[in-house]
């Protein structure tokens, strides 16, 4: 059974909440895990999990992952996620979106939604006919498109402050870098790499999605696998594709210098952020380095401007080069100085913001 209610203060979730409509088939759970810095923002992510508790597990780290996230990004927001259990290309249907946004609107703004795995901007404006609290909209509804856009660019961002740290200069020309999984920001990132220069070798599941990268750019290698890939001589590894990536084994036969990836949730369990710090490896926190999506869809909550969005998350690479001092002055992994540096700002602010104001 996942442990809902946290074994320590840090995994406590506010509210987790179970939604089912059998007409559409609608199954979802929507976590918050805290709303100190305000509302709780976090994708929808549509998967066809293998079991409830699979689900559950997952939404839990997410929802925690935001909450750290939209800290460290200098957003006035909580953090939250959404799953819906269900193979997106069979199961997603308009009367089932619409359900999901009725229970979204049924939580009054505690929790606002946006794109994740499985769901688009277009699906963002049929759950916007049902509620108010939707971000990650298509342009031509006002809102911010696609939020990989950003995304890619943040962690393009966190890698040269990444590349600044270990190999004395932020350009990633001439670098060798691996990026697997080239869905919607893995195949961004990759534009950023080749316009600088990188040598870019690349896998992923589907096949077609490695063709489209190849299409655009025919200089890119491609593996055969992950295993293949983490086993390569890389002198940045890029984990794009679903959490859980960096696993002791995958660590152990690791060759790159740098870990700095899109993904959610990289750390297959905690202490692997230890092993690579021990093995001289320098981890980019994922939570950190991919926050330009958020960053992106939080803009739309003022009326979405892509310039002043794109400038926000240009500061990634600050605030990496930040987590790494830190990190370095501390004697710590990258990781417990990210943790340490977003829990901070959700307990300094969070407690002005615990000022009551009437009203």
């Amino acid at each position: 059974m996942t442990d809902v209610f946290g074994s320590s203060h840090k995994d406590v979730h506010e509210q987790v909440v179970f939604c089912a409509d059998q007409q559409s088939g609608l199954r979802a759970i929507i976590a918050i895990h805290n709303t100190r810095l305000g509302p709780a923002l976090g994708g929808t992510r549509f998967y066809p999990y293998g079991s409830e508790q699979e689900a559950l597990a997952d939404v839990l780290n997410l929802a925690k992952g935001m909450a750290y996230k939209n800290a460290l990004a200098g957003l006035d927001l909580g953090g939250g996620k959404a799953v819906i259990i269900g193979d997106p290309a069979t199961d997603k249907s308009e009367a089932l979106l619409r359900a999901y946004g009725r229970f979204v609107q049924s939580l009054a703004g505690r929790y606002i939604t946006a794109c994740d795995v499985g769901t688009y901007s277009e699906d963002m404006d049929v759950i916007a006919r049902e509620s108010s609290y939707v971000t990650g909209r298509t342009t031509e509804h006002g809102g911010a498109g696609d939020s990989s856009i950003l995304t890619a660019y943040g962690v393009f961002q966190g890698m040269r402050a990444a590349a600044e740290r270990v190999f004395g200069t932020p350009s990633l020309h001439g670098r060798r870098i691996g990026v697997e999984g080239v869905g919607k920001v893995g195949s961004r990132l990759v534009d950023h790499l080749v316009e600088d220069g990188a040598e870019v070798v690349v896998c992923d599941v589907s096949a077609e999605a490695v063709e489209r990268v190849r299409v655009r750019h025919p200089q890119v290698e491609t593996v055969a696998g992950a295993a293949e890939l983490t086993g390569a001589d890389l002198d940045v590894f890029a984990p794009c594709a679903l959490g859980g990536a960096l696993t002791d084994s995958v660590v152990d036969r690791l060759r790159a210098k740098v870990v700095c990836g899109g993904a959610n949730n990289q750390l297959a369990h905690s202490g692997v952020e230890k092993q690579l710090a021990e093995r001289g490896i320098l981890y980019a926190p994922d939570y950190v380095v991919n926050s330009g999506g958020v960053i992106q869809v939080a803009d739309e909550i003022e009326g979405f401007d892509m310039d002043r969005a794109r400038a926000r998350a240009a500061r990634i690479y600050d605030t990496t080069l930040k987590i790494f001092s830190i990190a370095s002055e501390e004697g710590v992994p990258p990781a417990v100085a990210a943790d340490r540096l977003a829990e901070r700002r959700m307990s300094e602010v969070g407690r002005i913001r615990g000022i009551w104001l009437g009203g």
